[in-house]
């Protein structure tokens, strides 16, 4: 998103996600006619620190130049961009050079985490600590996307209201990463290296052993990508505040939202009904107690019969193994996990 643009991102019709322009390949290559954006005639602003002589052609914390068990190298055989746009948009170096520490990020730790070091070179960051979202507003209580999908993989993708009307978590199978930069050691240490050691899980849970791939298709609106085609335009590139969710349900597949609400809601609808994304917690849990009252009460699972059970709050607090499991979790990885207070789940 450019500074001076208005829309956080171009209108997405409702329609979309029964007819998607592209269609999932089931081999993680990207066809032909996806690589046409790739022909970026400017040069790239950000340069790279190369050592020449490493023989292995490894970008460092980036990406391999051996293929490692579940990774796809990506397919820039057929791009068109320059050896240096190569490796900047990619993460991989040209010829035998290795690429030295060139990302950082923002996201900040957690308080009660070490922090990082901030010394010059690879030591800048320290790996393994929780970290809120980067953001130019106000500092977010939301955990970074690692750290969530590493919760997960030992938790469940399904949280704790469903845990109420399932025996075991759903988990994820496997996580696909787009072409970009890319380390294969870093994902594995990120999911799932972290919490290896979490034991005495309740039945049911564990940590999982996700399978982590690369594609070869490329982001066409990831930051490196927009930043090589636009490296000599005036304005500056900013966050975008968009969110595009999708599901497999006919009602509305798409819950498109613009810094937190539907797209579209204007400043006098922010407090209506209008104005909640369908995957807000209130939206969920109204999902949730639909759900409930399609089901009769005698078929209920004991966690939601033998006590009554009002607020959002206690609906999840109710689901114990759950609860049992996250405790775990949090005694022996992710002691500093931010949690919203009580009172942010007191609706009901």
């Amino acid at each position: 998103m450019l500074e001076f643009e208005d829309q956080p991102c171009c209108p997405v019709r409702r329609d979309w996600a029964n007819n998607p322009s592209v269609e999932a390949s089931g081999d993680l290559e990207a066809p032909d006619d996806t690589k046409k954006w790739e022909n970026l005639g400017s040069p790239v602003t950000k340069k790279m620190r190369l050592e020449p002589g490493i023989p292995d052609g490894v970008a460092h914390h980036q990406s391999s130049g051996h293929q490692e068990s579940g990774l796809i190298p990506p397919s820039i055989g057929s791009s068109h961009l320059t050896a240096q746009e190569l490796a900047t948009v990619t993460g991989m170096a040209p010829g035998d050079a290795k690429v030295v520490d060139v990302y950082r990020t923002g996201a900040k730790c957690v308080p009660g985490e070490a922090g990082d070091s901030g010394k010059p070179g690879a030591a800048y960051h320290q790996v393994g600590l929780l970290r809120v979202k980067p953001g130019r507003g106000d500092r977010t209580c939301s955990l970074s996307c690692s750290d969530k999908l590493a919760r997960w993989n030992v938790l469940g993708c399904q949280g704790a209201l469903l845990m109420h009307l399932l025996e075991e978590p759903i988990y994820l199978s496997a996580v696909v990463i787009g072409r970009c930069p890319y380390s294969q050691e870093a994902m594995q240490r990120a999911l799932t290296g972290r919490c290896q050691n979490v034991s005495a899980l309740p039945k049911g849970f564990g940590v999982q052993e996700v399978k982590i791939q690369q594609s070869g298709l490329l982001f066409e609106q990831s930051r490196c990508a927009v930043q090589a085609k636009r490296a000599d335009g005036p304005s500056r590139l900013v966050p975008c505040g968009a969110a595009i969710s999708w599901s497999a349900v006919p009602e509305q597949p798409l819950d498109v939202t613009a810094n937190g609400f539907p797209q579209g809601a204007t400043k006098k609808a922010v407090r209506c009904l209008q104005a909640r994304s369908r995957i807000s917690k209130v939206e969920l849990f109204r999902s949730f107690q639909k759900l409930l009252s399609n089901i009769s009460e005698d078929k209920w699972p004991d966690s939601l019969r033998m006590r009554k059970l009002e607020t959002y709050h206690e609906y999840k607090e109710g689901a114990s193994a759950y609860q049992e499991a996250w405790s775990v979790l949090r005694k022996q990885a992710f002691g500093s996990w931010i949690r919203n207070p009580p009172d942010y789940h007191q609706f009901k």
